[in-house]
């Protein structure tokens, strides 16, 4: 089975995927993984290559090309990805999928508790950039909860609890 955990930033997608992957004795897998193997293959460090792929979009739909092929070739996995849901429902690709809604609020709380140089006017326009630019490239909201298996608000739940969740709702299927 695949698992993709999809959300915004700071809405727990890799601390439940990290513990969700650990729980099933699965690989867990982060869009960063998959990030940095593009760098490796254009000779960056992580900071040159984003600034490349900003003024780069082919970089994206090589990254995400990249996630479905893996996807389609590995199983027993969890894969941590704000599209790696959306991706899956598009490509038929057999997964439950996985969306954390996440409270601005609480974003925001997270996300400065964990970049001390993080608020809520970075995280509002990173929010407002990353809709814009999905919206572009894929003409889809990755946030529209039709996309996905199991929808779980994470404010005032621990992860170790949403864990236990998803495990529950899978072995209902």
């Amino acid at each position: 089975m695949i698992f993709t955990i999809s959300g915004e930033s700071g809405s727990g997608k890799t601390t439940v995927g990290n513990l969700l992957a650990s729980r099933l004795n699965y690989k867990f897998f982060s869009g960063g993984y998959f990030f940095r193997i593009k760098a490796e293959e254009y000779n960056m460090d992580l900071i040159e290559f984003s600034a490349y792929a900003e003024k780069h979009p082919e970089i994206d739909r090589q990254e995400d090309d990249m996630i479905v092929d893996f996807m389609r070739k590995n199983d027993n996995i969890v894969i941590e990805s704000r599209l790696a849901g959306l991706m899956a429902y598009k490509n038929n690709i057999n997964s439950i999928k996985i969306y954390l809604n996440t409270s601005l609020a609480t974003r925001i709380d997270r996300l400065s508790r964990r970049d001390k140089n993080t608020g809520p006017k970075q995280v509002i326009s990173r929010s407002r950039s990353e809709f814009l630019r999905y919206m572009m490239f894929y003409g889809m909201d990755y946030r529209v909860f039709t996309y996905y298996d199991y929808i779980i608000d994470t404010d005032f739940i621990s992860p170790e609890n949403i864990v236990e969740n998803i495990i529950k709702f899978y072995q209902k299927l």
